[in-house]
């Protein structure tokens, strides 16, 4: 044997090792597809970078439970998405919802900073040039203008 196929062996073991209890997963097999799929779209919010489906925090497997629950009560995905929002909040959902809170969370640093640079343009483009002049300097400034212009 190959130390490549042994180390196959032993990331296939550990992978299963670290699935869920067989004795949690629902009899149905399309059930149970469809609990994996929703474990992937909801946060673990002990880990928070997770989904429930790779978390091992207990709250992790209180939530796959629940939605197993869920899952064998008939409910749909949308139904089931929007109990946990209802009873964790939005941040539940790894994938949040399209709405106009995400919207002007994702806009708003964009619309500051175009209003800041057009802040600094317009601050630059307005400024008196007589500032930074002395006062001979204004004056020799003001002929010129006024013999290009006749």
């Amino acid at each position: 044997m190959t130390w490549r196929a042994l180390l196959v062996g032993i990331a296939a073991a550990l992978c299963l090792a670290a699935a869920s209890d067989p004795a949690e997963r629902l009899p149905d097999p399309g059930q149970e597809a469809q609990a994996r799929s929703i474990f992937r779209d909801v946060r673990c919010l002990v880990c928070q970078n997770e989904s429930i489906d790779d978390s091992q925090a207990e709250l992790a497997a209180d939530l796959r439970k629940i939605v197993r629950e869920q899952v064998s009560a008939g409910r749909s995905d949308s139904e089931i998405k929007r109990f946990l929002i209802d009873r964790y909040g939005e941040f539940v959902l790894l994938t949040p919802r399209f709405s106009v809170g995400n919207l002007a969370l994702w806009v708003a640093p964009f619309l500051v900073v175009v209003a800041g640079a057009g802040l600094l343009m317009a601050r630059l483009r307005y400024r008196p040039i007589e500032a930074d002049l002395t006062a001979n300097e204004v004056e020799q400034l003001r002929r010129i203008v006024k013999d290009e212009t006749h």
